[in-house]
């Protein structure tokens, strides 16, 4: 029985595996290089998807690109290139540093930008169905008609408003009727790139482009959902609002995964901070082995604190004569994706020179 831990329940719950599932990890927003807090979710989610698959899963793994919004839009003015230049050669970096530690790439790579009509049906649903409202040539949810508002993320109303405001949320935006009220279209600036709708010429806000892509591509309901815990408020909220206040939908997703946050001089690791360490720095410097193995070390929901003599540093694993190695560590992974203590049940039976080890090197992306 294979279990993930569970926001909403505040508890580990058991994934159903069926013949055919589907993963949907949030992607990047491309106007800088892949550091190592995206290495981190990358890397544990491409051990789900490997171990679905093991377990007898046809998965689609989806994981989108957001090729438009206000970061790109302001880097690409700041560099004078257009913004899906600049895209396009930062996902092209992103990706080889992927592959070079061993993520697969995914089924589909979508760009919000692909997604254009098909955001504007969904508006214009949620407009019809009277959960969203138009001002000025922008749409926005009306949060009060979801009273289960909050329940992905667990925080009162107070905690979202301040986090809003961090988060590019923009509760002070006097065309709101409630300062939680979210962007699902916005008229765009001069100069700004844009595409006719209903509503005059725009593009979209950030959580539909996700929402759109993940039920065209995946189909409803999801079975995973995840990325970083920083997405949790107000992305995967306010996804999971609009998502399931569409006429007739049905549930979004089955189960919510996201990844701990990584540290660095005692911040999160964020391009807005400028506190990063780059992949492609750190592969000039250590092996990519060692690199995705030092990533595994941590589990997925950990937050934990980057320094830089880590990754050369001896890695222990405490493995000890556990009986049957194979067993300890397919039990890690049910036990919600425990990748550390497989690893030592993986070291222990390589010492022991069993025959099943590269089959777990496979399941964990160690066969480099």
């Amino acid at each position: 029985m294979f279990r993930l831990y569970d926001r909403t329940s505040d508890r580990l719950r058991e994934v159903e595996i069926r013949p055919r599932m589907s993963v949907y990890v949030c992607g990047i927003t491309p106007y800088d290089s892949a550091h190592l807090g995206h290495a981190f979710t990358y890397v544990h989610f491409d051990v789900l998807v490997r171990y679905l698959r093991r377990l007898g899963a046809d998965v689609v793994h989806v994981q989108n690109v957001t090729d438009v919004d206000d970061d790109i839009l302001r880097v690409a003015r700041e560099r004078g290139v257009d913004f899906l230049e600049l895209a396009g050669r930062e996902v092209e970096r992103f990706e080889r540093d992927m592959r070079a530690i061993g993520v697969k790439a995914p089924t589909h790579s979508p760009r919000a930008t692909q997604f254009v009509p098909e955001i504007i049906e969904d508006v214009s649903r949620l407009l019809d169905a009277a959960v969203a409202y138009e001002r000025n040539g922008w749409v926005y949810f009306r949060v009060k008609s979801d009273p289960r508002y909050g329940r992905l993320s667990g925080f009162d109303r107070e905690e979202m408003v301040k986090l809003a405001a961090e988060r590019g949320g923009h509760p002070e935006d006097p065309n709101k009727d409630d300062p939680l009220d979210f962007v699902l279209w916005q008229a765009s600036a001069e100069g700004e790139p844009w595409w006719e709708s209903p509503w005059g010429r725009g593009r979209p806000g950030w959580h539909i482009e996700c929402s759109v892509m993940s039920s065209r591509l995946c189909g409803l309901p999801v079975d995973v959902h995840g990325g970083g815990s920083d997405l949790v408020f107000p992305h995967h909220e306010s996804e999971l609002a609009q998502a399931e206040n569409l006429p007739g939908e049905r549930a979004f997703v089955r189960h919510w995964m996201h990844t701990g946050e990584v540290f660095q001089d005692g911040e999160k690791m964020s391009k807005s901070l400028g506190n990063m360490t780059f992949v492609s720095d750190l592969l000039e410097r250590h092996s990519p082995l060692a690199i995705r193995r030092f990533l595994l070390k941590h589990h997925y929901r950990e937050e934990w604190e980057f320094h830089p003599d880590d990754i050369s540093a001896p890695q222990h694993d405490a493995a000890h004569d556990m009986g049957n190695a194979r067993d300890q560590f397919f039990r890690a992974l049910e036990d919600d994706l425990d990748i550390s203590k497989a690893l030592a049940a993986l070291d222990l039976a390589a010492r022991s020179g069993e025959k099943w080890v590269m089959e777990g090197r496979e399941i964990l992306g160690l066969d480099l």
